[in-house]
């Protein structure tokens, strides 16, 4: 009686083992897809093929998957070279806005104000 016991304990242990080491393999594509991160797909096929290789390479890929921000992306660009470019494009924005409006006075005192 004992041994069947243990048998099943045995199995038991293994089993939660081998589920643990697959939810633990995939945690950073989790990462990758929750962050949207365009290597998704990549991220992935590399945890399968960290398995093979006892999970050398994860660390390098739970890297990789927490490298993209959706916000910033890669997080390169410094922060002044951004901020000149967003305000550039804000600009620009503000310009083609200030057209349209113009645009849009013209045409409504073409057609007697909108009536």
């Amino acid at each position: 009686m004992l041994s069947y016991i243990a048998l099943l304990l045995l199995i038991f242990v293994v089993l939660v083992l081998f589920y643990g080491v697959i939810a633990i393999h995939d945690i950073p594509y989790e990462i990758a897809k929750h962050r949207n991160h365009p290597h998704q797909d990549a991220i992935h096929v590399a945890g399968w093929v960290s398995l093979f290789t006892l999970h050398a390479i994860w660390p390098f890929l739970w890297i990789w998957a927490t490298l993209y921000r959706p916000d910033r992306g890669w997080g390169i660009q410094p922060l002044e070279e951004r901020q000149r470019a967003d305000e550039a494009l804000m600009n620009e924005l503000n310009e083609k806005l200030a057209e349209q409006a113009r645009r849009l006075e013209i045409l409504e005192q073409k057609h007697g104000g909108g009536e």
